[in-house]
């Protein structure tokens, strides 16, 4: 079973986000802000999910520090965020996708199998 690492400081965001996720056959580990992810605190997923805009830690700088590290380069990070015009600094921050909110679950579900199938080894 493939886990998904949700970030977002929206309760009843990562409540929906869970059942969708898990009802698609994820294990769905989930965080209201990127703390734990900073320090290094969480279980090994096979994709992070994070929304841009968090309490604390800011979720592009939560990205960078993923992919910042030797072990998480190859690992996706989709960002999600209500701003049109942050595709270039998810991008910039290392971001293997972004999604505009709102959207549709199924876009979210096909963006994730795709970049789940590119990290393939």
């Amino acid at each position: 079973m493939k886990r998904i690492v949700l970030i977002d400081d929206d309760a009843s965001i990562l409540d929906v986000f869970k059942i969708v996720f898990e009802r698609a056959g994820y294990e769905v580990i989930i965080f209201n802000n990127g703390d734990q992810i900073l320090t290094n605190d969480f279980e090994e997923p096979d994709i992070f999910i994070i929304d841009k805009q968090l309490s604390g830690a800011d979720g592009l700088d939560v990205c960078r520090h993923l992919k910042s590290r030797e072990s998480k380069r190859s690992t996706p990070v989709i960002i999600f965020s209500a701003s049109t015009h942050l595709r270039k600094f998810a991008k910039e921050a290392g971001a293997d996708d972004f999604i505009e909110k709102p959207f549709k679950t199924k876009e979210l579900l096909g963006l994730i199998e795709r970049q789940l199938s590119k990290s393939l080894p």
